[in-house]
């Protein structure tokens, strides 16, 4: 039985929507913008590999190991993608990875607010005990992104993998626990100009 459903969040800044095929284009598009795809570091699809990457994505999906979004910005606009990934159902537990955003959303609150969505769907519709982030110990743009939502550092895997340059990647480990949840929904609130609203 797959878990969890696809669905769409929406949010002031920004919206998930289940991947599809035909976001391919505007996707590859948002790759080109500063060219996000050359850092060595991460595994942003290039503009040409954007078809084979949403076909992996949704391969990934069917299998329940994934479940894969576009991420709008707030004009609707394809701004890059994100997945639940690690998917645990017995748990039940996820991981937020594979994410990447077009240069032009880099630094904004589009971020946050995907983050917000993210975690409350995870925590208050699907129950999850757990919420990882996964990311290179040489990507700290992103260790800086997961360290300020509110993520407590688990350790690092030493050689865990491979960068796509062949590099040994040794990967920083984060999460959020569902007893943390709350406080990171104020601070998330918070970053994003609001009042979380009582509970």
């Amino acid at each position: 039985m797959s878990w969890p459903d696809p669905v769409t969040l929406e949010g002031e800044f920004a919206s998930l929507v289940p991947l599809q095929r035909e976001h391919a284009d505007a996707l590859a598009s948002a790759s080109s913008d500063g060219e996000v795809w050359r850092a060595w570091y991460t595994n942003v699809p290039a503009p040409a590999e954007m078809a084979a990457e949403i076909e992996r994505r949704l391969g990934e999906q069917r299998a329940s190991r994934m479940l894969p979004f576009t991420v709008l910005d707030a004009e609707g606009v394809p701004a890059g993608m994100t997945t639940y990934m690690n998917i645990d159902a017995s748990s039940p537990r996820v991981e937020i990875g594979s994410t990447w955003y077009a240069k032009r959303v880099q630094r904004t609150a589009l971020n946050t607010q995907c983050k917000r969505l993210l975690l409350e769907h995870a925590f208050e519709s699907l129950g999850c005990i757990s919420v990882e982030f996964r990311t290179s110990s040489f990507n700290r743009g992103s260790r800086r992104a997961i360290e300020r939502i509110g993520a407590k550092a688990d350790g690092i895997l030493r050689n865990h993998s491979r960068h796509r340059n062949g590099t040994l990647r040794d990967t920083c480990v984060y999460s959020i626990l569902d007893s943390e949840w709350l406080g990171v929904k104020v601070q998330l609130d918070s970053m994003l100009g609001r009042d979380s609203p009582p509970r």
